[in-house]
């Protein structure tokens, strides 16, 4: 099995576990993460945290010996491999959080773009390389990436394949923080900042911020009406201004 999924308490945590291939991404192995990323899906996790095994490397992207040969057609699948299992990232019902620790290149940087949250170990270095090697990012790079640092930074990230290391990405914005110890223990306890709020609420907020980037501003604030009235018709909506009135903590039911 080179994809873990494994529970830690309420939390579901995702691991690569290609130590000896720098947890790349083999065909097989996107497969492997669509299906426990689909089991993820109908799971009561509050949150999901992806890292990679061993200190190494998060995921050192696509393996490339498997890339050399092919026919266009299936040169087109496999990128809509990458860019169709990483989308179910976006449509997972609680949030997620990369914890890069060590590289994550190509479509390891995608996958953990894919992510809600990304935090960096302080031996992350990340990057999206493919032009070193005549190609461009298939798996999502070329979309998220500037969604998430801006236009000419993402530019210089994809046209020179140059590498971040992990002070950088937090300063602009790649990731969210730097975290030291355990990956997964890092990862649990940032979760723990939001997984006590709705879930359905959490998923309003995420679609907010998301869609802001896609629409025009008066487009975004009719969708932010939209979701910011649905959070008011749920349950958990009626709880949180009750107890905030009562003086207490909320307890939230995810209706």
């Amino acid at each position: 099995m080179t994809v873990r999924l494994e529970r830690r308490g309420a939390f579901a945590v995702l691991t690569l576990d290609r130590p000896e291939a720098l947890n790349a991404l083999s065909f097989a192995v996107l497969e492997e993460i669509g299906t426990r990323l689909d089991k993820i899906a109908g799971s009561d996790a509050r949150a999901l945290i992806v890292t990679g095994a061993g200190s190494k490397a998060f995921c050192a992207g696509a393996d490339i010996k498997e890339l050399r040969g092919r026919a266009l057609t299936a040169q087109r699948r496999g990128i809509e491999l990458g860019q169709q299992t990483f989308a179910k990232l976006d449509t997972l019902p609680m949030p997620s959080v990369a914890v890069i620790n060590g590289y994550a290149f190509g479509g390891g940087l995608e996958l953990a773009l894919a992510c809600t949250f990304r935090l960096a170990t302080p031996n992350a270095k990340l990057g999206v390389p493919e032009i070193k090697l005549g190609l461009i990012p298939g798996y999502g790079g070329t979309q998220r990436l500037p969604r998430v640092i801006g236009e000419a930074r993402a530019l210089e990230m994809v046209m020179t394949g140059r590498t971040v290391e992990a002070e950088e990405a937090e300063r602009i914005g790649l990731v969210s923080r730097i975290v030291e110890g355990d990956p997964v223990a890092a990862g649990i306890a940032f979760a723990e900042s939001f997984a006590g709020f709705s879930l359905p609420v959490l998923g309003f907020a995420r679609a907010a911020v998301q869609r802001a980037l896609t629409v025009p501003l008066v487009e975004g604030l009719k969708i932010e009406a939209d979701l910011a009235t649905l959070a008011y018709q749920t349950q958990d909506a009626e709880e949180g201004m009750a107890a905030f009135v009562e003086k207490r903590p909320p307890r939230f039911q995810d209706a």
